[in-house]
C-alpha cells in the first residue's frame, strides 16, 4: 500500500471510531461495577477479590495475544478505578472517617506551644521552630528519637524534625522512626540553609586543620572541604558543633554551622556560603500527638506497605492520577524484620476537604495491609513559593 496522507487520515478515522466504542463499553462495565457494589453491600461481600482480579486478567492475556502485557496494564488500571468506584457506593473507610472528624481546626496560640527540637539553640531546626510557631521558646534533645519521645509522652505539644535537603536528600532516620511511631504532621516549613565555617576569635583559618558538624552538614559542604584540605569529623548537630568549638583551646578546629550559632556561642565567622549547592533548603515538619486539620491546609503525608508483587506500587500510583493528585514526594523504607517488604512515605497536595481525596483514602484505608495518615498541614513552604511567584510573574 502506498502511504499517503490521506491513507493516514481513514486510518485516525478507524481509531476514532474505535475510542467511541471502547468509551461506550467502558460505561458499561463501570455501570456494571456498580451493580456489583450494590450487591457486595447487600451480601456483606469484601470490594476486593483478588483471585476473580486475577481470572478476568488471565483471560485477558489469553485473548490478546501479541498484546498481552500492555492488555493487561489497561485492564488492571480499569479495575482499579472499578474497585474505587466500588468503595465509593459502599461508603468504605468508616474508621478513617471517623478518625479525621476528631481532628481540630486550628493550632492553639504558637507563643503558648511547647515545642522540642533536635540540637542546642542555634541549630536550624531552632529557625524551623521560629517559622512554624513564632514567640514560643523551644527546648532541646539530643537525638530524633527523644523529639519523638518527648512528644509521645505528652512532654511536649509539638517536635521539629528534618525530613529532606535539597542537596543530601532525605533524613532516613527520621522516616525511619515515623514508621514506629504513630504522632502526625501539623505543619511544615522550609528553611534556607547557609553554612558557615566558624573558628575561635583569632585563628588563622589556613591552620584550620578538621571541622566538626551533622554529617548532612559535612556532606552538603564536602567540595569545600576537600578543597581546602579539612577533615570532616561527625558531631551530633551543626550548633552543637559550634558550642564544642567555642569550649575547646584549639585553634586548629572549626564548626560548619549557621551565622546565628557563631553570634550565641561566640565563634567567627571564617568564611560563608561554603555549601556546594547554592539554592539550599532543608524541609522541616512539626510532629504532634493531637491531630490538627486547619482549613487551609494544602499537604497530605501517608505511611503504606504494599504487597511484594509486580505492579503493586503502579496500581497505587494510578489512583492518585485518576483524581488528579500532585504527588511531591514518595520514599520508600525496608520494613524492619521482613525481607523484601516496604514501607512507603507519600507526600501530595490536597485537602481532605475535597471529596475525591477523601474518598480516595478511605478506600485505600480498606485495601491496603497497612496505611497510616500522617496529617493533613499547611506547608507554608508552598505558601511562599507561591507568593514569589505572583509578586515575580515573569521571573
Amino acid at each position: 500500500m502506498v502511504m499517503t496522507m490521506d491513507n493516514l487520515d481513514k486510518i485516525r478515522t478507524e481509531i476514532n471510531e474505535i475510542d467511541t466504542e471502547i468509551s461506550k463499553l467502558f460505561c458499561r462495565r463501570m455501570d456494571c461495577a456498580a451493580q456489583v457494589a450494590d450487591y457486595k453491600a447487600a451480601l456483606g461481600i469484601a470490594v476486593t477479590d483478588a483471585k476473580r482480579e486475577r481470572a478476568v486478567l488471565d483471560r485477558v492475556r489469553e485473548l490478546t495475544g501479541e498484546y498481552a502485557p500492555a492488555a493487561e496494564i489497561v485492564f488492571a488500571t480499569m479495575m482499579d478505578v472499578s474497585r474505587a468506584l466500588q468503595h465509593g457506593r459502599l461508603a468504605s473507610g468508616q474508621e478513617f472517617l471517623q478518625s479525621i472528624e476528631h481532628a481540630q481546626l486550628d493550632l492553639p496560640p504558637t507563643y503558648e506551644a511547647r515545642v522540642v527540637c533536635q540540637g542546642v539553640p542555634g541549630a536550624f531546626s531552632d529557625e524551623a521552630a521560629a517559622m512554624l510557631f513564632p514567640g514560643a521558646r523551644p527546648s532541646f534533645v539530643s537525638g530524633f528519637g527523644d523529639v519523638f519521645a518527648q512528644v509521645e509522652s505528652g512532654a511536649a505539644d509539638y517536635g521539629i524534625l528534618p525530613v529532606e535537603n535539597a542537596f543530601a536528600g532525605s533524613v532516613h532516620e527520621v522516616y525511619d522512626l515515623m514508621t514506629s511511631h504513630r504522632l502526625t504532621i501539623t505543619a511544615a516549613a522550609e528553611v534556607s540553609i547557609n553554612h558557615c565555617l566558624l573558628c575561635r576569635h583569632g585563628a588563622d583559618i589556613s591552620k584550620l586543620s578538621a571541622v566538626l558538624s551533622h554529617p548532612q552538614a559535612l556532606s552538603q559542604c564536602a567540595e569545600f572541604l576537600t578543597a581546602n584540605g579539612i577533615a570532616p569529623l561527625p558531631y551530633s548537630n551543626t550548633a552543637a558543633a559550634a558550642a564544642e568549638v567555642a569550649a575547646k583551646s584549639d585553634d586548629t578546629l572549626g564548626a560548619i554551622a549557621s551565622r546565628r550559632a557563631a553570634e550565641l556561642y561566640g565563634l567567627e565567622v571564617a568564611r560563608d556560603g561554603i555549601q556546594t549547592l547554592s539554592n539550599n533548603y532543608t524541609r522541616f515538619v512539626a510532629i504532634s500527638h493531637k491531630s490538627y486539620i486547619p482549613p487551609d491546609a494544602d499537604k497530605i503525608s501517608l505511611l503504606f506497605a504494599l504487597p511484594h508483587v509486580t505492579g503493586s506500587l503502579y496500581h497505587i500510583l494510578t489512583r492518585f492520577a485518576s483524581v488528579g493528585l500532585n504527588l511531591t514526594k514518595l520514599e520508600s523504607r525496608p520494613t524492619r524484620g521482613a525481607d523484601f517488604s516496604y514501607v512507603f512515605y507519600v507526600d501530595f497536595e490536597g485537602s481532605l476537604r475535597d471529596e475525591a481525596t477523601k474518598r480516595l483514602l478511605c478506600a485505600l484505608s480498606e485495601e491496603l495491609t497497612m496505611f497510616t495518615f500522617l496529617g493533613n498541614y499547611r506547608d507554608i513552604s508552598s505558601v511562599a513559593v507561591s507568593a514569589a511567584k505572583c509578586e515575580h510573574p515573569m521571573e
